[in-house]
């Protein structure tokens, strides 16, 4: 669903297929162009490959290689990111870049299957949140870490790439085109929540507070400390940033808190958490439950339509399906008024 602009048009990243880079191959490029050696190990990816560098010194790392139709603009919009945060928020804690042995921010290999770029970034130790035990402390503090990096990135004036991401939820009717993927027992619902979000088009375009967001602040992007594991100390993946109303990275994030019993108690946490670092606007309000049971849908109509074109990473692609279908019928009739029960703040600014 990624669509390229005419001049500039190929295999999405989504869709492409390269030859694997060996262990040994990936170890040598870490020394050749960042001048340090170790270990690497793979890691599970779906749109470039993963690796976990040890350098020598025990030091751990995360190195990337893109797949070779990822586009470049979009890397270097996303290392953008990073270092604005740095710059502008160095208290969110996210990944920092590592230079190459000449300073750059990344490296471009030659391969067979064409360009690949290279980034090394430094490792955040934390366990995933989708491995902890879920609790409303830690919800609220997710939520606050979520606005915190949203004010983070506020003033990041960074341009994405043209075209449209899949995962954007400023884009949902396209999915119209794939729908008739999603099995029949859940078809009428997927298509119901597609109607309810073209009727609020008019809200939704007329939300005034856009800006580069996350767009993908899930449980398995955000590490905790084992420890502690309400304490936030690691956001990561910053591969799906849009410039899209801010209120759809709150949809995007809540849709991981509703596929479980307690799923009111941890909303209204996560929610409160946001709200008190960064307060909503009324027509946000308004419109966060479409957009909310909007991202649903598309983690539904997705993961059907591309595990059907992709069988062989079926499970990777469907790691989020059930949950995010309970999520789905758990807030089929969730009004703003039903929100303001979760959270009795909610609209006092």
């Amino acid at each position: 669903m990624t669509e390229p602009t005419p001049a500039t048009k190929k295999t999405d990243s989504m869709s492409a297929t390269w030859n694997v880079t060996s262990l040994a191959d990936a170890a040598a490029a870490v020394m050749r162009v960042y001048g340090a050696g170790g270990t690497v190990r793979r890691l599970s990816s779906e749109r470039d490959e993963t690796f976990l560098f040890t350098r020598s010194d025990g030091r751990d790392f995360i190195l990337k290689i893109a797949n070779p139709a990822e586009d470049a603009a979009a890397l270097e919009f996303q290392d953008g990111a990073l270092l604005h945060l740095e710059a502008a928020a160095p208290v969110v804690p996210v990944p920092r870049l590592v230079r190459t042995k000449s300073g750059e921010q990344s490296h471009t290999l030659s391969t067979a299957d064409g360009p690949r770029v290279m980034r090394l970034l430094t490792f955040l130790r934390g366990e995933l949140q989708y491995r902890t035990p879920a609790s409303e402390a830690q919800s609220r503090n997710v939520g606050r870490a979520l606005a915190a990096l949203g004010l983070g990135l506020e003033d990041y004036h960074g341009r994405p790439p043209a075209g449209k991401l899949m995962w954007d939820i400023s884009h949902t009717l396209d999915l119209t085109a794939v729908v008739d993927h999603v099995a029949p027992e859940r078809r009428a619902q997927a298509e119901a929540v597609l109607a309810e979000f073209e009727r609020a088009l008019p809200a939704i375009t007329g939300l005034k507070r856009r800006q580069i967001i996350h767009n993908d602040f899930n449980p398995h992007n955000v590490l905790l400390d084992p420890s502690s594991p309400s304490t936030v100390v690691g956001i990561i993946d910053f591969g799906d940033m849009v410039h899209a109303p801010l209120i759809n990275d709150l949809a995007v994030a809540l849709s991981y808190h509703l596929g479980t019993e307690n799923w009111t108690a941890r909303t209204g946490s996560f929610l409160e958490g946001f709200h008190s670092v960064r307060a909503l606007e009324p027509g946000e309000i308004e419109v966060l439950p479409v957009l909310t049971r909007a991202r649903l849908a598309m983690s539904l109509i997705i993961a059907e339509w591309r595990s059907a074109r992709f069988p062989e990473n079926r499970d990777y692609i469907m790691r989020n399906h059930a949950t995010a279908w309970r999520g789905l019928q758990n807030i089929s009739d969730l009004t703003p008024a039903g929100l303001k029960k979760l959270v009795p703040n909610l609209y006092e600014v």
